[in-house]
């Protein structure tokens, strides 16, 4: 997926070395729905005829047909690798279509939605196993971090929770209040709202002069802290961009819940409206730390 469009910088940029020693060809959403059309991935699949096609994404509101990816690349006798790593938790959880029934091979993260410590891991099906391996070491890393490894046993230990099914739900829910508020207040979201975990703002469609680094500077002096982030079919650059990407794990973990959420952009609306007033912003940090009091971290870690 095009790193513009919401791909991540691993899947074929040219400054990634996947881009400079692979013959990569990007695919990206709609211009009018914004999200991915699987007829649109099968004729470039055609086109090109892939040997691999990987579906995954870092900045994609949506759900991935993981069904539909598998038809492609039996199309064309190419591998699929299906790379999870911001959806991780929320496929152990239940709440987003899991890619293994259909993948070759499957990669994640084991922080972001799984919540452990910051890692990786790559799973496959068997016959696939021993060349991964040897690719991995001794091909791209040495020692693995074994100071880790307990910390992911812990964290795969709670993913196989019931408790954790409805820490999921309940991000997904919180996602999704978040963006509808969003949208009260005025906001474009990219794709029209959310089915996972976070959601994209199109600023352009409120403020056209304001640029996503803005709007995060602006943000982060009110203590809210969010991620400048490019639009589909961004007429700004990456450094500077039109959007803001913002998710709902962390603060779910601190407990929050849906009212929350109205409460965080109503938070994060009153910042981007009078952003250049010292004053307002001061007072919504003020507000910002008092909803934190009241959802402090250390509860969760006892």
């Amino acid at each position: 997926m095009s790193l513009d469009q919401g791909g991540h910088l691993t899947h074929g940029a040219n400054v990634n070395f996947s881009g400079n020693l692979y013959n990569i060809e990007a695919y990206g959403v709609n211009a009018e729905t914004e999200r991915i059309d699987m007829k649109e991935i099968a004729r470039l699949a055609e086109q090109y005829r892939p040997k691999l096609i990987v579906v995954g994404a870092t900045a994609y509101p949506r759900h991935f047909d993981f069904a539909a990816w598998r038809q492609v690349a039996d199309s064309v006798g190419a591998y699929l690798l299906a790379d999870i790593a911001h959806i991780a938790g929320l496929i152990a959880g239940g709440v987003h279509p899991d890619p293994a029934p259909y993948a070759d091979v499957i990669t994640t993260t084991t922080h972001k939605t799984l919540r452990g410590p910051r890692g990786a891991m790559i799973m496959c099906r068997a016959e696939y196993a021993d060349k991964i391996d040897r690719a991995v070491f001794p091909g791209l890393q040495g020692g693995p971090f074994l100071h880790t490894i307990a910390a992911r046993a812990v964290a795969f230990k709670e993913a196989s929770e019931p408790d954790f099914k409805v820490y999921q739900a309940q991000i997904v829910k919180n996602a999704k209040a978040l963006a509808a508020r969003l949208i009260e207040n005025g906001f474009r979201l990219v794709s029209g709202g959310t089915d996972n975990h976070l959601m994209l703002m199109d600023l352009t469609s409120k403020y056209e002069k304001l640029s996503g680094r803005q709007a995060a500077d602006h943000l982060e002096d009110a203590g809210i802290i969010v991620n400048k982030n490019t639009i589909p079919f961004d007429k700004r650059k990456p450094r500077t961009t039109s959007g803001l990407r913002l998710g709902t794990p962390m603060i779910t973990t601190r407990g929050m819940k849906e009212d929350e959420m109205v409460q965080v952009a109503d938070f994060i609306t009153e910042t981007l409206e009078n952003r250049q007033k010292a004053a307002i912003k001061r007072q919504v940090r003020e507000k910002v730390k008092e909803l934190c009091a009241q959802f402090p971290i250390y509860e969760y870690l006892e």
